[in-house]
């Protein structure tokens, strides 16, 4: 995955919000396509479909026409960061690593999309262009699909009914909506998701929905490796997930 189109676009994303969301806050004075474009040292048409993007995920807002300014979803994000479960996931996914070797993520789902808030010291080790507000499909990842645990069928079809499954995630990706609700049928008894290969070649995610006081799904845990590792330890890792889960729901 890293190296690849969809990792570039994360990544110049993510400097995109950078830029916008420094200088707001510095107070200096706001860009536009144009101006950003040539800050970033890329296409102009480039940047335009980013901010566009960024826009329609709320990260990113423009009123007018006129300059790009942190959008409604990027402060609520960063306020999130601030609540107590949040900050107690690093603990506890350190301890993940600590234990099985394992990067661990945490997860939330915005429509569609997952957004990455958390990930382990130890990313860098592979993928390492994950970082926190990463944005990928919900359908073809373990925390994805994990976040979708809940999900009847009906729910799946009215959430998923505009998605373009052609050409997106790894080789065992669900390219319908049947073929994500067999997934999350096939791993519902076994106690948590195992997306093997589903968004990266060659990386397995095992992953298990935290639920709310009120019992909802409000985040994903998840640890990501190679078959191998993950396979041998099956039993211990989903152990943990749920441990993990529990305490982090319970906070």
């Amino acid at each position: 995955m890293e190296g690849s189109p969809e990792a570039s676009s994360l990544a110049q994303g993510l400097r995109l919000v950078r830029m916008v969301t420094d200088r707001e806050k510095q107070g200096r004075q706001l860009l536009g396509v144009s101006q950003l474009a040539a800050e970033l040292d890329m296409e102009q048409s480039r940047v335009s479909r980013l901010a566009q993007e960024l826009c329609d995920l709320g990260l990113l807002e423009r009123v007018e026409r006129g300059p790009f300014r942190a959008g409604p979803r990027f402060f609520s994000l960063a306020a999130s960061l601030n609540v107590g479960w949040v900050r107690e996931s690093a603990a506890e996914m350190e301890a993940l690593v600590s234990t099985f070797g394992l990067r661990s993520r945490l997860s939330v789902r915005e429509g569609v999309r997952v957004l990455l808030l958390r990930s382990s010291t130890n990313n860098s080790v592979l993928g390492g262009f994950a970082k926190p507000g990463m944005v990928t499909p919900v359908w073809c990842t373990g925390s994805g699909r994990a976040l979708l645990w809940d999900h009847s069928r009906a729910q799946l079809d009215s959430l998923l009914r505009d998605v373009n499954f052609i050409g997106v995630g790894g080789p065992a990706a669900a390219h319908s909506v049947t073929e994500v609700s067999d997934l999350m049928d096939r791993d519902r008894p076994r106690g948590l998701v195992l997306a093997a290969e589903e968004f990266e070649h060659d990386v397995w995610e095992a992953a298990v929905p935290i639920r709310n006081p009120a019992g909802s799904v409000m985040a994903a845990i998840s640890v990501l490796g190679g078959r191998t590792s993950i396979e041998k330890a099956e039993g211990d890792i989903a152990g943990a997930l749920h441990a993990a889960a529990l305490r982090l729901g319970a906070g």
